[in-house]
């Protein structure tokens, strides 16, 4: 799939309701850490191909992406078995009227201050390219696949549909 608008589209209709990610850094001692972060993006992935994040400018992620920007976020439906891995670059931008767009109700859970609270950052995810598995067999039909493949000894191929979608 070459057509970028194509693939973000698809992208979209992926993750567009799963409303926690796993966005993992790696941290100054090397080690990756991973925490839940509730994605901004409301009507899709606009032109600029990002994901965009609401955290605390205190927080130990913001300080990682300062030191090492190469970032993996992760969205996970298994009541619909849809699993979608995402690398790219993470920046915190100051950009008030972007802070202002993607406000929502649920994010002043964490920042009460709303939109200008001083402790807002806004991180931006440059999206450069994505892996996912979209497995659209009914539970048991997936079952027997997998019994067939533990009996026949052959990995099962023919369960859902596995993808790469490149951005940049």
């Amino acid at each position: 799939m070459n057509d970028t608008t194509e693939q973000r589209k698809l992208l979209w209709k992926l993750i567009k309701n799963i409303k926690f990610a796993m966005f993992t850094t790696r941290h100054g001692n090397g080690h990756l850490h991973a925490r839940p972060m509730m994605t901004q993006n409301e009507g899709g992935i606009d032109a600029d191909e990002s994901l965009w994040f609401f955290m605390s400018k205190q927080s130990d992620p913001v300080d990682d992406l300062k030191t090492d920007p190469i970032v993996n976020v992760v969205y996970a439906d298994p009541s619909e078995d849809t699993y979608v891995s995402i690398s790219g670059t993470a920046a915190m931008l100051e950009d008030q009227a972007k802070k202002d767009q993607l406000w929502s109700k649920p994010a002043e859970a964490w920042f009460p201050g709303g939109s200008t609270d001083p402790d807002l950052a806004l991180v931006q995810v440059q999206i450069v390219h994505a892996n996912y598995w979209d497995v659209k067999e009914s539970k048991i039909v997936q079952l027997y696949t997998m019994a067939k493949a533990a009996v026949t000894g052959q990995p099962p191929t023919e369960l859902g549909e596995h993808g790469i979608l490149r951005m940049r």
